[in-house]
C-alpha cells in the first residue's frame, strides 16, 4: 500500500487554542478519501495543512514521501503536484479558456499542448461551447465546474476539495462527482474531499475519516464505516444525529 499523505503528532494551534490534533493519519495513494464531521470539526484546517496553505504548529506531515515539519514549507515544485478546489469558485476576470490554461502557462507548457489539454478538460466538464465566454458570467454550477477543470488540467498527484458541491443543484453535483471519479480512475489522482453530505461520502469515498472536535474519531474503508462503525459517535453522526 502506497501512502500519499501521512501525519504524525500533528497539532494546529490558533491563539493558544488547539483546533486540530492528529496522532496519526495515513491517506492511501490512488484512493478517494472523504473527510466527514460536523461544522467546526477541523476538516478544512486539515485540508489546508495537507496543501501547505497552513503550517502545522507541531508534528510532521509527509507528502509523496517527503516529510515537512514545523517551520519547513512545502517547496513550490512539490505543491504543484497538488491542486485544490474551494467551496466558492474563484475565477479570474478572463475567458473560460484562459482560466483553465493558467496553471499550464505557469508551468511553461507549450501553447499547442495547452490548447489540447484545455479542450480535453472542457469536453469532460461539458463546457466546450463556452470556452471564449467570460468566466465571471457563468452560473454557479458552471463556475464550479471550471474550478474543478482548472484543478485537474495539470493531472495533479493529489486533488484536494473543500465542499466542492455545496449549494449546487443535483445535475451539477452529479457532473462534478463524475469529474472527480475520472481524475481518480483515469489519472490516478489521490483525492481528499471534505463533505457534509453522507450520501456523497458513501458514493465517492474509498476511505472515510470522521473528525470531531479536531480529532479523528474513526477512519477506515467506506463500506465498513457506513455498515459497521466501531464508535457510537460515528454511528450517530452517520444517522444524522448531533454529536459533540
Amino acid at each position: 500500500m502506497s501512502i500519499m499523505f501521512e501525519l504524525r503528532d500533528v497539532k494546529k494551534i490558533y491563539d493558544g487554542k488547539t483546533v486540530l490534533r492528529i496522532d496519526e493519519l495515513k491517506l492511501e495513494a490512488g484512493k478517494i478519501n472523504a473527510i466527514i464531521g460536523p461544522s467546526g470539526a477541523g476538516k478544512s484546517t486539515l485540508l489546508q495543512l495537507l496543501n501547505g496553505l497552513e503550517g502545522s504548529s507541531e508534528g510532521a506531515i509527509s507528502f509523496d514521501g517527503e516529510k515537512y515539519t514545523k517551520g519547513k514549507k512545502i517547496p513550490l515544485n512539490e505543491r504543484r503536484k497538488m491542486a485544490m478546489v474551494f467551496q466558492k469558485p474563484t475565477l479570474f476576470n478572463s475567458s473560460v479558456y484562459e482560466n483553465i490554461a493558467y496553471p499550464l502557462k505557469l508551468r511553461r507548457i507549450p501553447t499547442k499542448t495547452i490548447s489540447q489539454k484545455v479542450n480535453e478538460v472542457l469536453e469532460l466538464v461539458g463546457l466546450r461551447d463556452k470556452a471564449r465566454q467570460g468566466a465571471l458570467t457563468l452560473s454557479g454550477g458552471e463556475a464550479q465546474r471550471i474550478s474543478v477543470a482548472r484543478a485537474i488540467v495539470t493531472h495533479p498527484k493529489a486533488l484536494l476539495l473543500d465542499e466542492p458541491t455545496a449549494n449546487l443543484d443535483p445535475a451539477n453535483v452529479e457532473l462534478i462527482e463524475r469529474i472527480i471519479k475520472h481524475a481518480n480512475s483515469a489519472h490516478g489522482a489521490t483525492v481528499v474531499i471534505v463533505t457534509h453530505n453522507m450520501f456523497q461520502a458513501k458514493r465517492l469515498g474509498d476511505n472515510i475519516v470522521f473528525l470531531l472536535n479536531g480529532q479523528i474519531v474513526e477512519s477506515g474503508p467506506s463500506d465498513i464505516i457506513f455498515s459497521d462503525p466501531k464508535n457510537e459517535k460515528t454511528s450517530a453522526f452517520i444517522r444524522g444525529e448531533m454529536v459533540c
